[in-house]
């Protein structure tokens, strides 16, 4: 019998056809966007936030506002989920800002007929993300599939520390959310280890934090990376426009030799998905360019501001 599969988070979704079997889901979120096709299925997901039209700031206000005054910023369609009758619902119980919480889920869940498995994912490290694939494997009868891949991810991770051991290792300021500024937490600063960095903002593992403009230019870092959660790098970029009107900011060690990049958040950084992988590879390319002669593609790094947009180069 093939399993039916409701995926509440995109990392999930990822994972699923990580596995080899994206044949298996019958609803997903309305931020599932990978694999292409995945935003045809029902969804189970939906968010009272608008945020393909406001700024940083309007997101971030709203966003407190609705925890405070509904406790949730995602509405679960209950009835979706009884008619679609899935065996099993993978979420997560790490962050209420990122998806729908688990104690809405395991509400949801109580009220059907049937009593899917809940899976919940809560990776705080690089390792977790990994082992959280396994695991999705395991739970859909692929864990074979799931393990060699997972294998094959390491071995890049091991190509890139190789790469860079023994090479300077860059001040590195990675940015989660422009307007009010936060530090990239839990597996992002591991990420900048692997990849050849220092990360001033967050240690391994902690949870992303409220920072001011004023810390960052005090850390002087090298390299700033521009990665607010949930944008891809051309709304990065966006969000960032007015960033050099910001008093010290062409005085940043960063501005001034050109090291300001902005990432897709949404792909390689912000989802715990096998495509963090990729994310420190593409950290390595920016912070040893002279390691990695095989620059990341336009659309997965760009040089902010646009007048200095284009690929790393040494």
């Amino acid at each position: 019998m093939v399993l039916r599969v409701a995926s509440l988070l995109p990392s999930a979704t990822e994972m699923v056809h990580f596995a080899g079997a994206g044949e298996t889901l019958v609803g997903v979120t309305h931020e599932c966007d990978y694999p292409p096709g995945v935003e045809k299925l029902p969804r189970l997901i939906s968010s009272k936030i608008h945020a393909a039209t406001m700024t940083s700031a309007e997101i971030d206000t709203a966003i407190d506002r609705i925890l405070t005054d509904e406790g949730s910023i995602y509405a679960l369609d209950a009835k979706l989920l009884e008619d679609l009758a899935p065996d099993l619902v993978i979420t997560q119980g790490l962050c209420d800002v990122c998806a729908v919480s688990l104690n809405l889920v395991e509400q949801a869940v109580a009220g059907l007929k049937t009593r899917p498995e809940i899976l919940s994912l809560n990776p705080t490290s690089l390792g977790d993300v990994l082992e959280d694939a396994v695991c999705v494997g395991e739970a859909l009868g692929r864990s074979e599939v799931a393990r060699e891949k997972v294998s094959a991810l390491r071995e890049r991770l091991g190509r890139v520390e190789e790469a860079v051991a023994g090479l300077p290792r860059p001040r590195v300021g990675c940015i989660e959310w422009l307007d009010p500024p936060f530090s990239a937490g839990h597996w992002v600063p591991e990420m900048v280890r692997l990849a050849g960095g220092e990360e001033l903002f967050a240690g391994p593992g902690e949870m992303s934090a409220r920072i001011s403009w004023e810390e960052v230019f005090e850390a002087v870092p090298e390299t700033l990376v521009l990665m607010p959660c949930g944008f891809d790098a051309e709304r990065a970029r966006q969000e960032a426009r007015n960033l050099p009107e910001l008093p010290g900011w062409s005085e940043l060690p960063a501005v001034k030799s050109g090291r300001v990049w902005a990432v897709d958040a949404n792909a390689h950084f912000s989802r715990p998905a096998p495509r963090l992988v990729e994310g420190v590879e593409i950290l390595a390319r920016i912070l040893h360019p002279q390691a990695f002669p095989d620059a990341p593609r336009p659309e997965d790094a760009a040089r902010f501001p646009a007048s200095g947009m284009g690929r790393p180069s040494g």
